[in-house]
């Protein structure tokens, strides 16, 4: 169930959490304390993480009821219902602005303004480790390697003029959520990126790639894993050959 809605209309921050107890009291902090004209507001979205976070949430929505709130869903259900859950929030609750982003400090919060300024000339704004400016730090060669040649592979099934279409760092214009039907994504992992990504382009939407810097996890252990590789192979597929936007 959801905390008590923040009052801002602006600017959602989407965080889906599983076992982050360690990053997450740093990291609401490190959101909300962006200086800027609007602030930004915070839906933590919890999958019964059996080490605290969820509690952790409450307690911290309780103190900042009006920047804060919290999602929690009874088990394990993948990033991609999450961020799901987390835009039909956003549209019920009449936020113009939302964002996604990693609970690990992988994502500087720091970037958020300069994704929201970039919204002004685009509709969905992508945080890419793979234009010029950006990168990912910590990273080996043939890591960084197998990434970006899986956006390669995926952008040239898909025909989206993307780079890092696995990226996680977003910022979605209200409208781009309101026209995409929600309810036909069916991927989770870096699929369910690719997914939204390639359902935006699909429907004209003025995409950009922002310059960000990935960093390596603050605390806490990769939720990274085969199945969710072999989940975007084959989900870029399924998308060339079935999908209708």
């Amino acid at each position: 169930m959801y905390a008590t809605a923040p009052e801002d209309h602006d600017s959602l921050v989407i965080v889906p959490t599983y076992n982050e107890v360690q990053n997450l009291e740093c990291l609401v902090q490190a959101v909300l304390d962006q200086d800027t004209t609007t602030p930004f507001t915070l839906l933590i979205i919890d999958d019964n993480s059996p080490d605290g976070t969820g509690e952790l949430a409450d307690l911290l929505a309780a103190e900042r009821p009006e920047r804060l709130a919290v999602l929690h869903r009874a088990r394990k259900l993948g990033l991609g219902t999450a961020y799901i859950a987390g835009f039909r929030y956003a549209l019920q609750h009449g936020y113009t602005h939302v964002f996604e982003m990693d609970a690990d400090f992988s994502h500087d919060p720091s970037t958020l303004p300069l994704l929201r300024s970039a919204l002004e000339d685009a509709d969905l704004v992508v945080g890419s480790r793979y234009v010029r400016g950006g990168s990912a730090r910590g990273w080996s060669i043939p890591r960084r390697a197998l990434s970006q040649l899986g956006s390669f592979y995926a952008g040239s099934i898909l025909g989206v003029p993307v780079r890092d279409l696995t990226g996680g760092f977003k910022g979605y214009r209200a409208n781009v959520l309101a026209n995409i039907n929600l309810g036909a994504i069916k991927s989770s992992g870096y699929a369910f990126q690719i997914e939204m990504t390639y359902y935006a382009f699909a429907h004209g939407f003025r995409i950009m790639e922002l310059p960000i810097c990935f960093g390596p996890r603050a605390a806490g252990n990769s939720k990274m894993g085969f199945s969710i590789v072999l989940e975007a192979l084959l989900a870029v597929w399924r998308l060339r050959l079935t999908a209708h936007p």
